[in-house]
Order: structure tokens, then C-alpha cells, then sequence
């Protein structure tokens, strides 16, 4: 329950900056998605070497902050994922499945909503 209620609190204060990044900077989605696909990046592989610091504020820094802050970096690091496994071929089909499904589901939505 600990770590849900860590994932709420990083998530909501990332949410929040990206909100006031979204009022204060040009470009703000770009932005916060490459600094917080930096961040996620930084944040894991400082955080694999500090067993000591706990899986509560590991998820609250990492799915929450990140994860409210951005809406790239959880996919970027998953396909980061992939190729440091040596699964190029997976990580690009999934980069390409991803922003096509993503940009077709956007127009499935507009359609639909014309029907309301």
C-alpha cells in the first residue's frame, strides 16, 4: 500500500510541473519529455547501486515523478530496455507499433466523438 500511495504523491507533483510547463515554456511536451526521459534514465542507474534507499521512493521518483512529468519516459526506457538485452529488431517494432498506434488511436477518438 506503501509503494501506491509513493507512485500517488511522485505522480501528482510530476503532473503539476508538467502542467506549469505547459503554461511557462514553448515546446513544453518536448521538453519534458526528453528532461524527464533523462531523468528516468539517471534515476535508474543511480538507483540499481543504493540498495539502502527504499522501493517506496524508487517508485515515487521513477513511475510517479517520471511518470507524471512525462508521457515518453516509461516508453523510452522500455525500449532502452530492450536493446540492452541485444533485442534491436523488438525495441524498433515496438518504437514504430507504439507512435502508429498511438497517432491512429487519436484519429479513432476524433471520429467517434463526432457521434456524441
Amino acid at each position: 500500500m506503501i509503494n501506491l500511495i509513493a507512485v500517488f504523491i511522485g505522480g501528482g507533483i510530476g503532473s503539476i510541473l508538467r502542467y506549469i510547463a505547459g503554461i511557462c515554456l514553448p515546446f513544453p511536451t518536448l521538453i519534458v519529455n526528453v528532461l524527464g526521459s533523462i531523468l528516468l534514465g539517471f534515476l535508474f542507474a543511480f538507483l540499481m547501486q543504493k540498495p539502502e534507499i527504499s522501493q517506496s521512493l524508487k517508485l515515487a521518483l521513477t513511475v510517479g515523478f517520471c511518470g507524471g512529468l512525462t508521457t515518453f519516459s516509461t516508453f523510452s526506457f522500455q525500449i532502452f530496455e530492450m536493446i540492452e538485452l541485444g533485442h534491436w529488431i523488438n525495441g524498433l517494432l515496438y518504437a514504430i507499433v507504439s507512435l502508429f498506434l498511438g497517432v491512429v488511436s487519436v484519429f479513432v477518438g476524433v471520429y467517434f466523438a463526432k457521434f456524441v
